[in-house]
């Protein structure tokens, strides 16, 4: 399925920095980034859970928001794209 990830981290101060740094790390190690802050996510239930649960425990629920949502298998007629960056399929193995 595909989930789309989106996140704002409060760096006003280092620490929040340092969870930034651990937040697009964990999104990187999961989807494509396709936004500075949005990463697309080719996930199975049990990945979900797992990438949720590790984002979850670093970000700071009273200074960062994180949405995730969940556009399921059927997700090719949802995504239009527009300007600049190409787009991909994210059905199709990432290479790093």
């Amino acid at each position: 399925m595909l989930v789309l990830i989106t996140y704002d981290v409060n760096t006003t101060d280092a620490a929040g920095r340092k969870r930034l740094s651990k937040v697009a790390k964990i999104c990187v190690n999961y989807g494509q980034r396709v936004q500075n802050s949005v990463f697309e996510c080719s996930l199975d239930n049990a990945q979900l859970i797992v990438v949720r649960d590790k984002l979850r425990k670093v970000i700071n629920e009273e200074y960062d928001s994180l949405r995730i949502y969940n556009l399921g298998n059927s997700y090719a007629n949802r995504i239009e794209h527009y300007g600049v960056k190409e787009t991909y399929d994210p059905a199709e193995p990432v290479f790093m």
